[in-house]
């Protein structure tokens, strides 16, 4: 069996709700179950809380309540660890998918009348048979308000 290659447009698909977003697989640290999360008093109510990761201390993010996606599901919760400068967050998200390759010519930029807070996040969109996959820029995400 041979490794395959990581490529820099690869992106790992994970679910928030009903739709799909993609972040850099070179941002992705790695993919775990649901943790017990240690709720903060005082901090934004996206910041899910904080776990132990082997030992290290990770800022859980909600991405539902960061998103302002309404959860459909709390059983099956998964965490995406990012690595963002020096620091480890765990996007908390309802499924994760696989990682797929993002064809230069296959990123759309986003509608015009996307602005805010959406359009410093998302990168672009790519079509897929079942909807659309959004990619989102880790850095622009957790800029947002009420995370660091």
């Amino acid at each position: 069996m041979t490794a395959t290659a990581i490529r820099s447009d690869d992106v790992v698909t994970f679910r928030v709700g009903r739709q799909w977003f993609g972040i850099g697989v070179l941002q992705v640290q790695e993919i775990i179950g649901l943790q017990k999360v240690t709720r903060v008093p005082l901090t934004g109510p996206d910041i899910a809380g904080l776990l132990n990761l082997r030992g290290q201390i990770v800022t859980a993010i909600d991405m539902h309540k960061k998103l302002e996606i309404s959860p459909e599901s709390v059983e099956s919760l998964m965490n995406v660890v990012v690595r963002d400068a020096d620091e480890l967050f765990a996007l908390v998200v309802d499924e994760v998918g696989d990682v797929a390759t993002v064809l230069p010519d296959t990123l759309e930029a986003l509608p015009a009348g996307l602005d805010g807070a959406w359009g410093r996040i998302c990168t672009g969109v790519v079509r897929k048979e079942d909807g659309l996959l959004a990619l989102l820029d880790v850095s622009h995400l957790l800029d947002a308000a009420n995370t660091r």
